[in-house]
């Protein structure tokens, strides 16, 4: 199982900070658009992406135990 993190405005429209995927051997793509199914997030392709409390790329192969964190973009004044 992957642990998947969802920050601000992606953890209200999830509806929990936390969820447990079957997502082993998919990529932070296949994550995010599963993910994006599923919960019915928004823009959650332009969230940031971390894994394992390190920022990756959209590639990066999931293997059980891991932690992927959704961080939506910021932008302030």
């Amino acid at each position: 199982m992957v642990n998947v993190l969802f920050f601000a405005e992606l953890q209200e429209a999830v509806g929990k900070e936390r969820v447990a995927v079957d997502a082993v051997g998919l990529t932070i793509a296949e994550l995010k658009q599963q993910c994006s199914q599923e919960y019915d997030v928004p823009r959650l392709d332009q969230a940031m992406v971390a894994l394992n409390e390190e920022y990756t790329a959209d590639d990066a192969l999931l293997a059980d135990g891991d932690t992927v964190a959704f961080i939506p973009p910021v932008s302030g004044g």
